[in-house]
């Protein structure tokens, strides 16, 4: 019997087919394909929200979340959580409270999808509701964890509550419980800053890394039905860091940031490949892979390395006798230019590191030469999202929602600040000359029009 479909459903179909096909139409999880932040295609430089310049639309989303928009083909996602009454404030900025706030009421979390086109809410859907079981820092949400994608499925961790998968359509295909996320600073127990780690899909794998004060642990479940393939304990300090994938020897590791158990895993199996500890205690950037190559900073206490790994290297315990040493594994090690909050980026032989005041380092990737070190902006607002690059610019937004937009070289220049008319923690998203911006309440596309 032959099956017959409605045009309208075929149609779609041929779309979304035709949407895959283009690699740049997609930003599949937390900075993009790789967690690189890299877009071929230029994006504006300049625009103005009053006057449209360059605003192709701005779209109000409700509720409060620093998660990051991901893009499949036509389709924007995003993650909220939403609450009754007024929405919820956060403060931004530079200082040293770690204090926490504590909500009372039920929150909604909630799964979106937004026309790429138009800016249009396609659909919005509840995805889970309850009473937070965490408390969040002052400056964070209870949605800070970027959802991934494939195109066939969605995926998103919603701290305490869960990791969840849904169907493209938002229908909800499974959830499991991955204990009590309750992250906070290691020596002041008491503290509960919300988690933030975003899954990573690969080869129908969710990956997660789970450092939290409780338990720490990394492991990875099928995407098809959620059943646990491995999980494998680490000893470490509860932090915030998204993990990476790199491929070495013919094998794909999972590589994860951390303070005492930085290092590689295999993906198959779970087992630990190399390690090196030491760095900022309270970690919060992702790995940067670049081929067979590792990139690491954090920023918090005694020290705040930015580094690189030679993974083809990396075997056993690679931890030098003193943080500025380097050895077989380890390239390069600068002990006092790393990032407290942003992921570095690097293009071509070039590596950026941007540090929570703005203070924006330029180095040789391969040597670690450092070409620049200057600041983007002479005091004031503090950088929590991490930079991305389109073209030949790059992009660093603060908390107050300004951008910066610095060329792509070796020479440091600032060749255009913007403002977003929001505050921006949010990392953006890249796709087909188009940069989509989250603040604390739209999300906002520029491109030409």
């Amino acid at each position: 019997m032959t099956r017959r479909f409605p045009i309208r459903i075929f149609l779609s179909a041929v779309a979304l087919a035709a949407w895959s096909a283009n690699a740049a139409d997609h930003w599949p999880q937390f900075r993009g394909p790789g967690g690189r932040g890299l877009a071929a295609e230029a994006v504006p430089t300049t625009w103005q929200i009053a006057s449209g310049e360059n605003l192709r639309w701005s779209t109000e989303i409700p509720g409060l979340a620093h998660a990051s928009p991901i893009v499949w083909g036509p389709h924007l996602f995003l993650t909220t959580v939403d609450r009754p009454g007024p929405r919820p404030t956060i403060k931004t900025g530079v200082y040293g409270s770690g204090d926490s706030h504590k909500e009372k009421e039920p929150h909604q979390w909630r799964l979106l999808c937004v026309d790429r086109a138009t800016g249009a809410i396609v659909w919005n859907k509840p995805a889970h509701e309850a009473v937070p079981s965490q408390e969040r820092h002052l400056k964070a949400t209870h949605c800070n964890s970027t959802p991934a994608t494939d195109g066939t499925c969605l995926v998103a961790i919603f701290g305490s509550e869960g990791l969840f998968c849904f169907e493209m359509d938002g229908t909800l295909r499974w959830r499991k419980p991955l204990g009590k996320m309750d992250a906070g600073p290691w020596d002041s127990p008491m503290l509960q800053w919300s988690f933030a780690s975003s899954p990573v899909l690969h080869d129908g794998k969710v990956i997660v890394q789970c450092d939290v004060l409780s338990e720490q642990f990394l492991a990875v479940f099928d995407a098809r039905d959620g059943r646990e393939l491995w999980r494998t304990a680490r000893q470490e300090v509860a932090n915030w860091c998204t993990p990476a994938l790199a491929e070495v020897g013919g094998r794909t590791q999972i590589v994860v940031n951390g303070w005492k158990q930085i290092g590689g895993y295999d993906l198959a199996t779970g087992r630990q490949v190399w390690t090196i500890s030491g760095g900022g205690d309270i970690p919060v950037p992702a790995p940067l892979i670049v081929g067979d190559w590792a990139f690491f900073t954090s920023a918090h206490g005694t020290a705040r390395p930015l580094r690189a790994i030679r993974l083809a290297e990396a075997k056993g315990d690679i931890t030098p006798p003193t943080i500025g040493d380097t050895n077989a594994a380890v390239a390069w090690c600068h002990p006092k230019l790393g990032s407290y909050m942003q992921t570095p980026i690097a293009v071509g032989d070039l590596l950026w590191s941007c540090d929570w005041q703005g203070i924006l380092t330029c180095v040789d990737r391969a040597t670690g030469k450092i070409h620049y070190s200057e600041r983007l902006q002479k005091a004031g607002q503090a950088f929590t999202a991490s930079g991305v690059a389109a073209g030949k610019h790059l992009y660093f937004v603060n908390e107050g929602g300004d951008v910066f937009v610095v060329p792509i070289g070796p020479q440091f220049s600032v060749v255009a600040k913007n403002s977003l008319d929001g505050l921006g923690l949010a990392t953006p998203a890249i796709a087909s000359g188009t940069i989509y911006f989250r603040t604390t309440e739209r999300l906002l596309a520029i491109g030409p029009r």
